[in-house]
C-alpha cells in the first residue's frame, strides 16, 4: 500500500479514532467535485457524499453532508440554525476544517463543527466522501454516517 498524503493520513487517523472500519484511498483521478468523483469511481453521482461548508450569520462554520445529486437549501439550513447562512469561501473552509475545498471530509476537522446530514444519503448501501484531498475518498455506510460526531440527520436538500 502506498503512503497516504498528510491530509489523507489525518482522515485515516480520524476514522480509527471513530472506530470506523474503512480506509482512505487516494486515486489518480480527481474527486474534487461530485461529478469528478463519480466518474473516477465509476458510480452514480447520487452516491457521492459531498461536504459543503457554510458560514452562519454569527461567523460559525456549519457543514452539510448531502448527495452529489442534490443542492443544499440555504433556507432550510437557516431555519435549522435559527440564523442566516451563506456559502463559505475557500479561505474560511480551510481555516475552519483544516482541509481545502474539494477534499473536505465529513469528520476529522480541526475543531468540532455543527454537522447536518441530509437523510437522503441514508438510502444508499454505501456512499463515497472526500478523504482529505481532491484525490482521496472514503467509503461509508449508513451506520458509519449515523456515528459521525454530533451529526444531526435532517432534510437539508432543496426539493425538486
Amino acid at each position: 500500500m502506498t503512503e497516504l498524503s498528510p491530509s489523507a493520513r489525518r482522515v485515516q487517523e480520524a476514522l480509527r479514532a471513530l472506530n470506523l472500519n474503512t480506509e482512505v484511498v487516494e486515486l489518480p483521478g480527481s474527486t474534487r467535485t461530485a461529478q469528478d468523483a463519480a466518474a473516477t469511481l465509476g458510480c452514480g453521482v447520487a452516491q457521492i457524499a459531498k461536504s459543503l461548508v457554510f458560514r452562519s450569520a454569527g461567523g460559525e462554520a456549519v457543514i452539510t453532508l448531502l448527495s452529489g445529486a442534490h443542492r443544499a437549501s440555504e433556507a432550510r439550513l437557516s431555519a435549522l440554525l435559527g440564523e442566516g447562512v451563506s456559502k463559505a469561501d475557500a479561505r474560511f473552509v480551510r481555516e475552519q476544517t483544516g482541509f481545502a475545498v474539494g477534499g473536505v471530509p465529513p469528520f476529522g476537522h480541526i475543531r468540532p463543527l455543527t454537522t447536518f446530514l441530509d437523510d437522503a444519503l441514508l438510502s444508499f448501501p454505501e456512499v463515497f466522501a472526500a478523504g482529505g484531498t481532491p484525490h482521496a475518498v472514503v467509503r461509508l455506510t449508513p451506520d458509519d454516517l449515523r456515528r459521525l460526531p454530533g451529526v444531526r440527520i435532517v432534510t437539508v436538500r432543496e426539493e425538486t
